[in-house]
């Protein structure tokens, strides 16, 4: 049986080796870092497309009992009203979106993966691949070890060491010129009605928040900015990044500020960047999957369904084509329009600011105007996708 040796053991890692297992093929997960702790703060939404992709490897069940469901979205205008609200679901019969926090999902994804046999090692940073013995290829990491398969699936993020070495003129990721700060609390005055994500347009940034069951209120801020360099990101505080979100929303008329302010140590704030288009997915024994081939800015709420969806389409190739090298090209067929297509339609997003009061009115129009439209049904090209595990990939 052939063998993958996947890097990185985030999102489209475990997926992607727990669908190989259903196509019949072995693999190992390697995570560079030591363990599989996340930022407490941040969160991610799975939509319809993504839950879908997650019960075709029968691994959506962990997800649920660890996220709840919001079945609709609430538009605030900067100055408290609101601006109309539609369903969430996407498609007609699909499931809620569900949020749950990214470690949360990390270890649900790699326990799952553990729990069937699957080994993921920690501490493994790759520094190159070669090819081995018998046509194999090799895999060497920083530690000094090395280790021996079939296949290289790249699935180590947006800043692919995987990605580097395989086109090393491969493009840089793009700063948006957003910041994205993620919070979480129990204390705030204002939750979200109850099933519902409260989507706020304000005057210098845009503010979205969901509260669980339990209580706890789940927020997020984009905020236009230039990139922070890595060394001062890593130095920023929460009590920094709780000011700069208040003082942001601090001239609006919703719940934004106060819900930031009420937020204690759970809150973490990041670069935002992504991957307009990657020329090379793969070569004769490498391929990449998730934010290492297309990496999407966060404003689509997509990133982890793309990743998820990549992993799937991916093993059903390598099923149906044991010659990897015409499976990774039936992939990126199958794959890069519509990845390229989210990733195009989450940039834009971030480009919709409103700086001048003539312009947040007609923003607030369109917006009235959208949601007025907009049932939230049908099988639209984004949510409505399903992977068909049992079709033949020719």
């Amino acid at each position: 049986m052939a063998h993958a040796l996947i890097i990185g053991g985030g999102i489209a890692g475990p997926v992607t080796a727990m669908a190989l297992q259903r196509a019949g093929i072995g693999s190992t997960v390697y995570e560079a870092y030591p363990s599989g702790a996340d930022h407490a703060g941040a969160f991610l939404v799975l939509f319809a497309n993504g839950l879908e992709a997650l019960a075709v490897i029968d691994a959506d069940r962990t997800v649920h009992d660890r996220s709840f469901p919001s079945g609709t979205v609430e538009f605030l205008s900067d100055t408290g009203g609101t601006l109309g609200t539609r369903p969430l679901a996407g498609s007609a019969g699909g499931p809620r979106p569900r949020t749950l926090p990214r470690s949360a999902l990390y270890r649900a994804l790699r326990d799952e993966a553990t729990r069937r046999g699957i080994p993921v090692e920690y501490g493994k940073r790759l520094v190159a691949t070669g090819t081995g013995p018998r046509g194999t290829v090799t895999a060497l990491f920083a530690d000094g070890s090395r280790a021996e398969g079939d296949l290289v699936v790249g699935a180590d993020g947006i800043h692919s060491r995987t990605r580097t070495l395989l086109d090393p003129t491969a493009p840089r990721p793009r700063h948006t010129g957003q910041l994205t700060v993620c919070g979480r609390t129990r204390d705030t005055g204002h939750p979200a009605p109850p099933d519902t994500y409260r989507m706020m347009y304000g005057r210098r940034g845009f503010f979205g928040c969901a509260t669980a069951p339990d209580g706890t209120t789940y927020w997020f801020a984009n905020i236009p900015g230039p990139e922070v360099p890595k060394t001062a990101l890593a130095a920023h505080t929460p009590d920094q990044w709780r000011r700069r979100v208040t003082e942001t929303f601090a001239d609006d008329r919703t719940p934004a500020a106060a819900i930031a302010a009420a937020t204690g140590r759970d809150i973490v704030g990041m670069n935002v960047y992504d991957l307009l288009s990657t020329p090379v997915w793969h070569d004769h024994h490498t391929v990449l999957v998730g934010d290492a081939a297309h990496a999407t800015a966060p404003n689509a709420a997509q990133g982890a369904s793309m990743a998820i969806e990549d992993g799937v389409v991916l093993a059903r190739c390598l099923r149906d084509l044991p010659a990897p090298d015409r499976a990774f090209a039936a992939y990126e067929r199958l794959r890069r329009e519509r990845v390229e297509r989210v990733v195009a339609m989450s940039a834009a997003l971030a480009g919709r600011a409103a700086r001048t009061a003539e312009e947040r009115r007609a923003r607030d129009a369109e917006v009235a105007a959208r949601t007025a439209g907009n049932t939230g049904g049908g099988t639209d090209w984004l949510t409505g996708y399903r992977v068909d595990w049992d079709a033949p990939v020719r």
